[in-house]
């Protein structure tokens, strides 16, 4: 169960290009079909992944307030204590024509040009941004083109400053276009784990591919070098402090998932008062440390 499911066989729901079968495409297909039916009226969307309410409800009210549209995704290795949602989000079951064990953010962000009008922001499930600063990537988000997109780079630590391989994309937060998504996806080079085993790379490409980290997002960054493409980057250190993560934390208490660890090892009051936050209060009321 819990993380250990997600390294074997929920390893396909993660976004890896080395456990999808290819044949599955199919699939895909039909479940965006329906996604982008759902969505047909959302011009602006922000994916907003559930593996805990509270959380996600003050990250909802936040998109609202901003003028974007939650859309809220769940992982069923990871069940939040209800499906709740505001008024003006969107619960979409991303799982339903797939029934994988597990499914992370990252399955839908591949196919994001299939399935939105216009943009799709995203961001982690353990991350609150202070107002002011939630405010200037609102505005940043707002302003791309199309064909462009923002996102966290990370090099992966520095030990890896100039191994280029390693240098990546994270999905911590960031938004992108449909014709970005679709162009990374005709060129094989998107969010997923492995690209180089995405259908799409071409196969004089293979090798060399092969040589990079096989790391979420380094496809991206990838597609940033080959093909001259814009990516805006986001610095991690700008929105470190509302990042709730493991990363840092000397006494994080393992659980069973994501979910449980994210009540256990932060109180999402306090982190909301350190964020100056304090208009979203009345979501952390059902908090289960409260």
């Amino acid at each position: 169960m819990g993380w250990e499911l997600a390294r074997k066989e929920g390893r396909i729901g993660t976004g890896n290009w080395d456990a999808f079968p290819h044949e599955c495409l199919e699939v895909v297909h039909k479940a965006t079909a329906e996604w982008k039916d759902i969505l047909k009226q959302c011009e602006k969307a922000w994916l907003c992944w559930n593996i805990d309410t509270s959380w996600c409800l003050v990250q909802q009210k936040m998109i609202l307030d901003a003028g974007w549209t939650p859309v809220v995704g769940w992982d069923p290795n990871c069940p939040p204590q209800s499906l709740e949602i505001l008024d003006g989000a969107i619960l979409v079951d991303f799982n339903h024509h797939f029934s994988f064990p597990v499914m992370w953010m990252h399955f839908p962000l591949e196919f994001a040009f299939l399935w939105i009008p216009s943009k799709l922001a995203f961001w982690h499930s353990d991350l609150l941004v202070r107002p002011s600063k939630f405010e200037h990537l609102v505005k940043m988000f707002d302003s791309l083109k199309a064909g462009e997109m923002a996102a966290v780079f990370s090099f992966g630590g520095y030990r890896n400053f100039f191994n280029y391989r390693s240098h990546r994309y994270w999905e911590l937060i960031g938004c992108t276009t449909r014709e970005a998504s679709r162009h990374q996806f005709e060129h094989g080079c998107g969010w997923w784990r492995h690209f180089h085993k995405h259908p799409n790379t071409p196969i004089v490409e293979k090798e060399e591919r092969s040589k990079y980290y096989y790391e979420h997002g380094v496809g991206i960054a990838y597609w940033k070098k080959k093909y001259k493409r814009r990516v805006v980057d986001i610095k991690e250190s700008y929105i470190k402090e509302g990042h709730c993560t493991e990363i840092g934390h000397k006494n994080y208490k393992k659980a069973r998932h994501k979910g449980e660890e994210l009540r256990l090892n932060y109180d999402l009051r306090s982190v909301l008062k350190s964020l100056s936050l304090h208009d979203y209060l009345e979501f952390a009321q059902n908090d289960l440390r409260h």
